[in-house]
């Protein structure tokens, strides 16, 4: 297969549109040569598609006819890159942010647990949890075992165990959390220490 192939249909049509944009402004060639320095054959060749377009030519073309230069070479539309949150509540109080844009698996969230106060609650459902303490100092219950987790550090469970976590010292703390509905869990990969 051609890879060049898209790039010169792409090319094609430079030609056609920089002859509508002349027309629709009701420029004649000579002005447009005038008004730019560029010979009337080239900018005839130009626009039948007879000679290839380059930054030279469509540069003061694209000044000339006020439009940006992706408009002269149709160049795709390029999508906004900003993921735009929706912060919802957790029903035990605080807040979480999906991070997932598409349904899998695999879920992540960033939470913001507030201070519960009074004793654990611990509660059991289907999956696999990872939590990755951002800031903060959580307080995760797991069965019988009660631990204190600060920034940069990770817990991994089955939810399934009994469970609660919460903030250790009364300050909201901020948490990772990749979830996986069906017990799926998370693989890290990390090479092995050279001896």
């Amino acid at each position: 297969m051609d890879s060049a192939a898209p790039y010169r249909a792409v090319l094609d049509e430079v030609g056609p549109r920089l002859r509508r944009l002349r027309t629709d402004r009701g420029l004649t060639l000579t002005s447009v040569c005038e008004a730019t320095g560029i010979s009337k054959s080239t900018l005839s060749r130009l626009e039948s598609g007879q000679r290839r377009p380059n930054l030279e030519l469509l540069l003061p073309l694209a000044g000339l006819y006020r439009v940006p230069l992706d408009d002269l070479v149709g160049a795709p539309e390029v999508g906004d890159p900003r993921v735009r949150l929706a912060p919802r509540s957790l029903p035990s109080g605080g807040t979480y942010l999906p991070l997932s844009r598409t349904p899998g698996p695999l879920q992540a969230y960033k939470m913001i647990i507030p201070d519960r106060g009074g004793e654990p609650d611990l509660r059991t459902h289907e999956g696999h949890e990872w939590m990755y303490v951002l800031d903060g100092w959580l307080r995760l219950v797991l069965a019988d075992h009660d631990f204190v987790l600060g920034p940069g550090e990770v817990a991994e469970f089955s939810t399934r165990v009994p469970h609660w976590f919460g903030s250790a010292d009364g300050r909201p703390v901020e948490v990772l959390s990749l979830f996986g509905r069906q017990g799926e869990r998370m693989h890290v990969r990390a090479r092995p220490k050279a001896g």
